[in-house]
């Protein structure tokens, strides 16, 4: 007697709402990429510079981009405290705060780098726990505050990068693991700074936010880059940051309520961002 076949799980269609909810999350997740608009600002293209980019200077952002993860992954730890969940987030505050450090990375070109940079990302990740509060996460939640600094590495991807699988749901699997095991040790009042989990957790974090810190190195870099054009370039990198956030976010609401496996079908329904 031959064998059924296994049983595939039907998966319910998202109500139109939802859908267009998605959509909208997928066109934020698969905004233009940081470099073009980085190089709309500085008249320059910036992936182009990335290969060429000294030794020393590509070790100083990859020090940079470590740092920073580091303070934010202790801010996420120990400071980030929860408001109501389904607040209404106000970017516009954290913009001005990471405007301001962006004038004085702006002043000092890269060498201010590790200096700016971390003071950034904290303002960053408050902006971000503030859109999670927004979509209904407790920032009281370990969870959820991994789940902020993960917007981190989601912001990491390539204008060239394929928006789909290769890009948002393939580096939160990516991270997935790291995050699950993050997590125990957060929730279990462990999350020392050296625990083997935590550390591989900032490290895969900071391998991905690194390419973003070194396009805005390259065009605070660029002649002629002032104080001035600094804080535009900071407002432009909180912006892309703020808008992964969302749509992030947005995806973990309906994951809550529909489902992972439905959203995600869903998503990959969707027809991708036309290349241009």
């Amino acid at each position: 007697m031959a064998s059924k076949p296994p049983k595939t799980e039907i998966l319910r269609p998202l109500p139109p709402e939802a859908q267009a909810e998605l959509a909208q999350a997928k066109r934020l997740l698969e905004s233009p990429g940081l470099a073009m608009q980085l190089a709309n600002v500085i008249g320059a293209p910036i992936e182009g510079l990335m290969a060429r980019l000294p030794g020393p200077a590509a070790r100083l952002v990859d020090r940079a981009s470590h740092k920073a993860v580091e303070t934010a992954f202790e801010a996420a730890r120990r400071t980030l405290r929860d408001q109501t969940p389904g607040q209404v987030a106000s970017p516009r505050l954290h913009k001005f705060a990471v405007a301001g450090t962006g004038a004085i990375g702006g002043f000092f070109g890269l060498p201010g780098l590790l200096v700016e940079l971390p003071v950034t990302t904290a303002a960053m990740l408050r902006s971000i726990t503030d859109i999670a509060r927004s979509e209904g996460e407790s920032a009281s939640d370990p969870e959820t505050r991994l789940a902020c600094l993960e917007v981190l590495a989601l912001g990491g991807r390539r204008s060239d990068d394929d928006g789909a699988e290769s890009g948002y749901f393939a580096t939160r699997a990516a991270l997935a693991q790291q995050v699950t095991a993050a997590t125990r040790y957060v929730a279990g009042g462990m999350g020392t700074g050296t625990a083997p989990a935590l550390v591989q957790l900032v490290n895969g974090i900071a391998s991905r936010f690194s390419i973003p810190v070194t396009q805005k190195a390259l065009a605070q870099a660029a002649p002629l880059i002032g104080a001035a054009t600094g804080a535009t370039l900071n407002l432009i990198f909180i912006n892309h940051f703020q808008s992964v956030a969302r749509g992030h976010f947005v995806v973990r609401r309906l994951e809550r309520v529909h489902g992972i496996h439905e959203v995600r079908a869903a998503y990959a329904s969707l027809a991708p961002r036309p290349q241009k």
